[in-house]
């Protein structure tokens, strides 16, 4: 039996992404939310994709943010999460609820398999998401994207991600040279080359997320497809036609001064993770730098945002 620690977090629905960001630094497996904000609005659009815990309701007004850890990891981890739930808590505007920890033993194995019973494949335009253990035979007309069952971070079940793929299929070119900063488990990178991108360079500065990115490379067999531990800003030496950035909006705010020395001429930036009512600070922030706003838009609570360099 592989014993593991579920740390289990009750906070607001604007403030579960925000945790959710947090426990995904400390946890190998994934972060799971349960928000019924969340499966009403899916409903609303008629998705069946997303996934929901056994006994949760739909009308269930609490919103749990959970991850699993590693027994001999747990007092560790537990204090670096009250760290910097305590800085979050300064510098959030909005209710972030409790914030109330809760922890318990759980068979891994067990927990494991049932995650991943409750996932389905995700059609996002032209691509359709698969988790790996599944069979799926995508049609003449869908280009799958295969995720493997040690993801860190990003199935594609998400607004945000949806969005960054949508736009990057609008956007793309053959000759694209494309950035994906913040890649997580790799599903933009990977969706930018199976939608022809001539490169693709991915950066994160999480170790587990360039495993996870690195790994879910080779299972889809991408060629020309580069995973980088580092923060792309510190090598301006990379440029690209494209960037896709799904991060919180403080730091995509942060990347605005330095992230021109990162892209040609007229290249196009593709950014979300944004929470609509930071979406205006996003694009001030980028047209300060001389970045002209192409489009954005909504779903749900989250925007996307797409600008565009100067010549």
């Amino acid at each position: 039996m592989n014993l593991y620690e579920e740390i289990t977090v009750v906070t607001t629905h604007d403030g579960s992404e925000l945790v959710a960001d947090i426990l995904s630094t400390y946890a190998e497996d994934g972060v799971f939310i349960d928000d019924c904000e969340d499966v009403r609005y899916l409903y609303k659009l008629g998705k069946t994709w997303d996934y929901l815990e056994d006994g949760v309701e739909k009308t269930d007004p609490a919103v749990t943010v959970k991850c699993y850890v590693k027994v001999s990891e747990k007092e560790r981890v537990l204090s670096k999460i009250k760290e910097d739930f305590n800085r979050l808590k300064k510098d959030c505007p909005f209710d972030l609820g409790a914030l109330s920890i809760t922890v318990s033993e759980v068979d891994g194995d067990i927990w494991q398999e049932k995650w991943k019973e409750n996932f389905k494949p995700i059609k996002l335009g032209k691509i359709t998401v698969v988790p790996l253990w599944l069979s799926y035979e995508a049609d003449e007309n869908e280009i799958p994207v295969l995720i493997g069952s040690n993801m860190a971070f990003g199935t594609g079940e998400h607004e945000t991600t949806a969005l960054c793929i949508e736009k990057i299929q609008k956007y793309i070119t053959s000759e694209d040279v494309v950035l994906d900063v913040g890649t997580g488990s790799g599903i933009l990178g990977i969706a930018a080359k199976k939608l022809g991108a001539k490169r693709v360079i991915m950066t994160d500065i999480d170790e587990c997320a360039v495993e996870a990115a690195n790994e879910n490379v080779k299972i889809n067999g991408v060629k020309d497809v580069e995973v980088y531990l580092k923060n792309l800003l510190d090598d301006n030496t990379v440029k690209g036609d494209l960037l896709v950035a799904n991060i919180m909006a403080e730091v995509l705010i942060s990347f605005a001064s330095g992230i021109t020395n990162n892209l040609k001429g007229g290249a196009t930036v593709i950014l979300s993770g944004i929470l609509t009512d930071r979406k205006d600070k996003v694009v001030k922030a980028y047209e300060t730098y001389g970045f002209e706003l192409l489009e954005t838009e909504d779903r749900g609570e989250w925007s996307v945002v797409v600008l565009k360099k100067g010549k």
